[in-house]
């Protein structure tokens, strides 16, 4: 998809992961097809063996868009990883295959890294399905976050700079942050040389926490902008799998702080869940004796005594992507 300007390398890369999503990963391409009319700009579908019929749909309809097949589940950050080291833009669009950039919007994402030469990641700012914000600017783990999230001291104090995060902010305004989601995020090629790519550890959740995190290690800032916003339909990939959906997840947050925080880190995270869980659990028991709480009331309790049982218990280091 590429303009009649002529430059020797494409000034945008893109990179979509699909895994069983064949109709959203076409809607995402047709949308691209009208966002990058005026930008060069390449694109790489990385497919995570799908079984929907989503490459020949792909080469069908779109045969310029680069596909690339794996013969297993790769995850997210080794696919996204296999895009990475084929592109050549000076940036790079890592986009999920269920998130649609809004007229203007990767425009909006290159001009600020254009504009801010300190920033090495900038997101945008993501909208459910129905114009609802949906969250996606976030702390970076650490044992004491761990701790005030767990015990809501974080939404106790949402105004203080060390304390609070970054719920109750509407998304509204320019930011520098900890980390922006791996749903829509515009990161430069320098970035990709100096820090490399996504921890192949991580099969999925966390991979882009502790991605940015390395970046901003290295110098780098990461940033917000509100100017581009991207619709993010959410969980569309693992929509089938909540099981296994679950168990990368928590197996990705012990690893992201066991390599980051070290044991004393791990144990902090357990025992702040634990904590966490057992007063959660309390409180949705005491609401289920209200009827008209009761279904909803239940289903959390059972959630959190099954987190309650995996915190206590499981205590074995398991590798997310192994």
């Amino acid at each position: 998809m590429h303009s009649g300007v002529t430059r020797s390398l494409p000034m945008l890369s893109v990179i979509i992961v699909s895994y069983n999503t064949q109709e959203m990963t076409l809607d995402c391409l047709r949308t691209l097809e009208r966002e990058l009319k005026e930008i060069p700009s390449e694109i790489y579908v990385i497919d995570n063996a799908s079984e929907d019929g989503s490459v020949d749909a792909v080469r069908r309809e779109f045969p310029q868009v680069h596909v690339v097949t794996s013969e297993k589940n790769l995850g997210f950050g080794s696919a996204n990883n296999l895009g990475m080291a084929r592109t050549s833009g000076d940036a790079i669009l890592l986009l999920n295959s269920d998130a649609f950039p809004r007229p203007g919007a990767i425009s909006a994402l290159l001009k600020y890294l254009d504009c801010h030469p300190e920033v090495g990641v900038v997101g945008p700012r993501l909208l459910n399905r129905d114009g609802s914000l949906q969250l996606s600017c976030f702390k970076f783990p650490s044992p004491a976050r761990c701790w005030l999230e767990n015990l809501w001291l974080s939404a106790l104090f949402q105004n203080s700079a060390r304390l609070g995060d970054y719920r109750r902010w509407p998304h509204d305004s320019e930011r520098i942050v900890d980390f922006v989601s791996g749903a829509c995020l515009l990161a430069r090629r320098a970035v990709y040389d100096q820090v490399g790519g996504f921890d192949e550890m991580f099969f999925m959740y966390s991979e882009e926490t502790d991605w940015q995190r390395r970046i901003t290690d290295h110098g780098w800032k990461i940033a917000f902008t509100p100017e581009a916003e991207v619709v993010h339909l959410a969980g569309a990939s693992g929509a089938a799998e909540p099981a296994r959906i679950s168990k990368h997840f928590f197996n990705s947050l012990d690893y992201y702080e066991w390599k980051h925080h070290g044991v004393l880190g791990l144990i902090a995270l357990r025992a702040a869940m634990i904590a966490g869980s057992l007063m959660r659990l309390v409180l949705w028991l005491l609401a289920m004796l209200a009827p008209n709480k009761r279904h909803a009331a239940k289903s959390k309790a059972r959630l959190h005594a099954w987190l309650l049982w995996r915190q206590s218990t499981k205590w074995r280091l398991t590798l997310p992507n192994r």
